[in-house]
């Protein structure tokens, strides 16, 4: 392992960046920031390739016009604007396939990550992601060591003769405020809340409303998630989370990130987005809680986008909606009946299907609950419209012609 000067990183990395490679870069929050405008400088004019996860803050420093190429496997405001202009290409995948993908036909040849410090040696700090697979494959890893990011990482300290440290920075991971639940949020997590038994493992995912979700439980719950959130600390104080929590994101603020520090909360993408364990009738039944940008009349959902924004990504919604439908829990899907006053419940969704109707359990609305389990298709079309109610009850088209 060689340590390098905190100056000197396009330098540093010139060294380790060939022409032509394929490089990766950590995602999350704690994605290493300080290197974004470095490797854009350098890859410039040497067809350099970049492989992209959940980039779920602004970018500003990383440039895609200096890659050759840049492949998207989930998304985020880093990724919005180059997605938007062409620059990046999302390749659509769950996320529980992220690791084939990079160990086979987006195998990369570097990885670019931040790490903390540990008594033992180096481990990942707020993301653990599709890193721990990169590793274990054999990709050497260039690193910035994060003094101000917490350590959650469950793995054992990462090879020494692996990782190249170039910098060292007291930055923490990047912090996502949530604006306050709006009285649909609100109504929404009330109906949701009432859904979850005790002791069962909830699943949540980003944004207000998953953060209104976990305020409303009201009994003692396991998190088992992609994703943790904020809430998870004031569901600690209110002694109503049960153990430590299983996910391979932290996802929230200083707050957050404090209380993470030193507990074994982060695995890797191929243990928390299992289907088979997260579906396993030995465990405590998963409550799989999930948003969505549009439903159709059959009840299938898309998350990825409307119309030309690229707003959304696929992520673990479909691994923790067919876990939640396959097991012995439920797979709920918590949606406003209208956005900017468009309805969200659409006969033709704007954009491919996300997750399949038949991974689809209950719809749960501001307006109301359609249980679908165990309907026809017409049974489940009143059910969801009903849910919405007549006035926004799908009039619109989301863009493809009627069957």
């Amino acid at each position: 392992m060689s340590e390098l000067p905190v100056t000197g990183l396009e330098t540093a990395l010139a060294r380790l960046v060939r022409p032509g490679m394929r490089v990766a870069l950590a995602d999350g929050c704690g994605t290493p920031e300080l290197l974004h405008g470095p490797l854009s400088r350098v890859a410039a004019g040497r067809a350099v390739r970049l492989v992209l996860g959940w980039m779920p803050a602004a970018a500003p420093d990383l440039d895609a016009s200096a890659f050759a190429d840049v492949r998207v496997l989930m998304g985020g405001p880093g990724t919005r604007a180059m997605v938007e202009t062409g620059l990046a290409h999302v390749v659509p995948c769950r996320l529980s396939a992220v690791p084939a993908l990079l160990g086979g036909p987006l195998r990369p040849d570097l990885l670019l990550a931040t790490v903390v410090r540990g008594r033992d040696g180096f481990r990942f700090g707020a993301e653990v992601g599709y890193l721990r697979g990169l590793v274990a494959a054999g990709v050497p890893v260039a690193a910035v060591v994060a003094t101000g990011a917490p350590c959650a990482d469950a793995g054992p300290p990462l090879p020494s003769d692996q990782v190249t440290v170039l910098a060292e920075t007291d930055r923490g991971p990047a912090e996502l405020g949530t604006p306050p639940p709006t009285a649909a949020d609100e109504e929404i997590a009330r109906r949701v809340a009432r859904l979850v038994p005790a002791g069962a493992r909830v699943q949540v995912g980003p944004g207000r409303l998953a953060q209104a979700i976990v305020s409303n439980l009201d009994v003692p719950v396991r998190i088992d998630s992609g994703l943790l959130p904020d809430p998870v600390v004031d569901l600690d104080r209110r002694g109503l989370l049960v153990g430590d929590p299983v996910a391979t994101y932290l996802s929230g603020t200083r707050r957050l990130y404090d209380w993470a520090d030193g507990r074994r909360i982060l695995r890797p993408i191929e243990t928390t987005h299992d289907i088979g364990r997260l579906s396993d009738p030995g465990l405590p039944p998963l409550i799989a809680l999930n948003a969505a940008l549009e439903i159709d009349w059959d009840g299938q959902v898309n998350v990825e986008g409307v119309h030309r924004s690229a707003a959304g990504m696929i992520g673990g919604h479909p691994d923790y909606a067919a876990a939640g439908a396959r097991g012995h829990g439920l797979s709920v899907i918590a949606v406003a009946t209208a956005h900017r006053g468009r309805p969200t419940l659409v006969r033709r969704l704007s954009r491919p299907v996300t997750t399949g109707s038949h991974d689809v359990d209950i719809v749960v609305t501001d307006r109301g609950v359609a249980d679908l389990r165990g309907l026809n298709r017409a049974e489940r079309r009143r059910a969801l419209r009903a849910a919405w109610g007549d006035e926004l009850a799908g009039g619109e088209d989301g863009g493809q012609d009627d069957a």
